[in-house]
């Protein structure tokens, strides 16, 4: 038998190329990429509606349902019963409170305490977020949404961001994945998440923190090519003073110098407090700034999104992620002018790059980061089928080195295929290949289900019309190891852990 290890560690090269099949095969190769993997729902759509009509309701944006199934587990989370400003109120009044106490075990274990209120409710941010993965029909938006995240990172164990970050993914991200990049910049610039991460919080004229401003221009806007030089993150700095949070909404405006108290804003937690913004002149980006106080802001932000630097950044990093690890060039430059053309539409940037034939002629080659990995096994293996539980889920994608929200610096997790293909992780995917392939209905048992409870069995994938299809491009190293296969269960375990799989 051809040993699968094996064939893991040389998942990383090249696909030798095959006559093409049938379109339905180009079909499969397709659907894989513009969702998070296949499944026959997905499948039937593109066959009944054609590539055109199916992405054309995925950009739009909208929210497809959820199954009635998945809405009440995610209901059942509770995330949306409180906004951030009231969650941080709660929390600030505790922490006031538990400060207040007198040094010993008791307030050490309320200090415990609530920190595990924190993690409970970061940890049911990320369940949500995987339970759209899985099964929301608006396959594509779940995508971008977790592109985004990873562009706009923060991490749950930075201060309290964890407190907070179900409404980051909720109001700064979710509502602008495909509308106008500027407008995605700005809501995650006045979020607490983001504020509180990159420390601009603290930011203040004469105590000036240039965190924010760097990271905006590097890893937001710009890019580290971008042009810009060390006075402009300077400068930037200094326009951003002021910008931060009030952890107590509730508590009266601070007193603000008479000539600048219309300059005050407060929207939430966001606080613009013109006390601790510098108003000197300042020049970014070879010009002068015009506007003053909040409207400053508002002035360099347009200057970065409409910036070509930040059109050609973003416009690559959208190929990186959909297309290539290194994108052609001559793709980068049409979606980047469609960016530059459209103020900054993010949709209008996909669509350049989806109808490109080097998306198409890309299909099948771009190696599955974790997350990527772990959802499309779970989709290919329930295919529809509801899980009651996704703890092991979360798991196996924490496991091979991606959890969500939890990637300590500012970057994000790497979107191409060194960070993700070396002995180690692909020694791992072959364990969670079996994993899935034949323990897979853990998945479909509740967390308070008895261990001797009745199991749920995996289907055959072997039987599967969407793995039939697959089939029909698989190398003859991988057929010949599944013709091998002494049980379904390592029949999954050798497709999944098969080379073709690794990629999408």
């Amino acid at each position: 038998m051809i040993p699968l290890c094996a064939a893991l560690a040389t998942a990383c090269a090249t696909t030798a190329t095959r006559p093409e099949a049938p379109q339905s095969r180009g079909d499969l190769l397709w659907i894989a990429r513009v969702t998070y993997g296949v499944d026959s729902r997905a499948l039937e759509e593109v066959r009944r509606r054609g590539r055109a009509g199916y992405l054309d309701t995925q950009l739009s944006g909208t929210d497809a349902p959820l199954p009635e199934v998945i809405g009440r587990q995610i209901e059942g989370l509770h995330l949306d019963e409180s906004d951030a400003a009231q969650i941080v109120t709660t929390v600030t009044a505790e922490y006031r409170r538990i400060n207040a106490l007198p040094d010993g075990a008791d307030k050490e274990q309320a200090r415990r305490t609530l920190g595990e209120q924190g993690n409970k409710l970061a940890y049911a941010a990320v369940r949500r977020d995987l339970l759209r993965a899985i099964y929301s029909p608006s396959q594509l938006k779940e995508q971008m949404v977790w592109f985004w995240l990873n562009h706009f990172s923060v991490s749950q164990y930075k201060a309290n961001v964890r407190w907070v970050i179900a409404d980051y993914e909720e109001h700064a991200i979710r509502p602008h994945v495909f509308g106008h990049f500027r407008d995605l910049v700005m809501a995650t610039l006045t979020h607490p998440a983001m504020l509180q991460y990159l420390d601009n919080a603290q930011n203040a004229q004469n105590h000036v923190n240039e965190n924010y401003a760097r990271e905006l221009m590097e890893l937001h806007t710009l890019g580290v090519d971008g042009g810009y030089t060390q006075a402009d993150v300077q400068e930037l700095a200094r326009v951003l003073t002021g910008v931060g949070i009030r952890l107590r909404p509730d508590a009266p405006a601070p007193v603000i110098r008479p000539a600048l108290r219309g300059d005050y804003v407060r929207q939430g937690l966001f606080e613009f407090n013109p006390n601790r913004h510098d108003y000197g002149p300042k020049t970014l980006l070879g010009q002068p700034m015009t506007k003053q106080g909040l409207a400053e802001v508002d002035e360099a932000l347009d200057r970065l999104a409409r910036a070509p630097a930040t059109a050609r950044f973003i416009s690559r990093k959208l190929a990186v992620y959909f297309v290539a690890d290194d994108p052609p060039p001559e793709l980068v430059a049409r979606m980047a002018d469609t960016f530059r053309r459209t103020d900054g539409d993010i949709a209008a940037t996909l669509q350049t790059m989806f109808e490109s034939p080097e998306f198409t002629a890309s299909l099948g080659r771009k190696f599955r980061d974790p997350a990527h990995y772990v959802i499309a096994g779970v989709r290919l293996a329930s295919d529809g089928r509801v899980i009651s539980n996704v703890n092991p889920v979360l798991f196996w994608i924490a496991r091979m080195g991606e959890p969500l929200y939890a990637h300590e610096t500012p970057d994000g997790y790497p979107l191409t295929q060194d960070a993700w293909a070396s002995a180690g992780q692909m020694n791992t995917r072959f364990e969670v290949a079996r994993a899935i392939g034949t323990n897979g209905a853990v998945l479909f048992r509740r967390d308070d289900e008895a261990a001797d409870a009745q199991p749920v069995a995996m289907p055959r994938l072997a039987d599967a019309p969407t793995v039939r299809v697959a089939m029909l491009s698989l190398s003859a190293d991988t057929r010949e190891a599944l013709a091998q296969a002494k049980s379904p269960q390592d029949w999954n375990t050798f497709l999944l852990a098969s080379p073709e799989w690794m990629h999408r």
